[in-house]
């Protein structure tokens, strides 16, 4: 068995390396370990053509710089559902999939609940800049979670992020995730759901994917844990084990 190689994809807030820099570290030499940045940040504004395509792009870019003709994907958040779109568009290339709350998972089989969710997500257009990320967070978790204040002063980066996030959810309303290329994938998906997420979200789609795709599925709950507080970054040691377990049994059935 060779070395292990992953590309890790942040979510639609944090840079990758402060996403994923104490989980690499968990990590250790022996998984080579790619953090990349969305390209939804390359520039000041999101491109205007900019959909779940130019992630998906980019990751292949990234993976054929390396010389890397199959990895492990992980992505959380945003860069969980590119995750998927990649999963998609090049099953050839991927060992294994890792999902941490996947931000979405394709515009079928919703339940009752989850479609009550994205009417909200949708009317967050209509708020105004002061009152956006508030209110995006919020959704994400159960109504009794204490989110943390937001950071005073802002990081520079944190600019770009409102723009990044209505971009996400403007092409999660157009986007083609193909279905039959995602129910033909055969090799081991894990995802990692926390307890004190939004369950009418990250919950539903853990049980829409598990049931409808994906024979080789492994859930993993973190009680303690919700989207906004993740366990890569609050628990990286567990993580750390839970998926170079996960990668390694992929390896082995190759």
């Amino acid at each position: 068995m060779g070395p292990l190689r992953a590309i890790l994809l942040p979510g639609s807030v944090l840079p990758a390396d402060l996403a994923y820099g104490a989980l690499i570290r968990a990590l250790g030499p022996d998984v080579q370990a790619v953090a990349k940045d969305l390209e939804l940040y390359a520039g000041d504004t999101p491109p205007p053509d900019w959909s779940l395509d130019t992630e998906v792009e980019g990751v292949l870019r990234e993976a054929d710089a390396r010389g890397w003709d199959t990895f492990h994907l992980a992505g959380y958040s945003g860069g969980g559902a590119a995750a998927l779109a990649f999963t998609a568009k090049y099953p050839g290339r991927l060992r294994s999939l890792a999902l941490l709350e996947p931000a979405w998972a394709g515009n079928w089989d919703w339940s009752p609940a989850y479609a009550e969710i994205w009417k909200q997500y949708q009317q967050l257009e209509t708020l105004p800049q002061e009152q956006f990320m508030a209110a995006f967070m919020r959704l994400g978790v159960k109504p009794d979670v204490v989110l943390p204040p937001p950071p005073d002063p802002p990081p520079p980066w944190m600019a770009k992020r409102p723009a990044g996030i209505r971009a996400f959810l403007r092409t999660f309303k157009t986007y083609d995730l193909d279905r039959a290329s995602l129910a033909a994938f055969r090799q081991p998906v894990f995802f990692a759901l926390g307890g004190l997420s939004n369950p009418d979200d990250y919950g539903d789609t853990a049980s829409r994917l598990s049931r409808v795709f994906f024979p080789d599925f492994h859930l993993e709950v973190f009680p303690h844990r919700h989207h906004f507080d993740p366990p890569h970054r609050v628990e990286p040691e567990r993580v750390a084990e839970l998926l170079k377990r996960h990668w390694e049994q992929a390896e082995a059935a190759l």
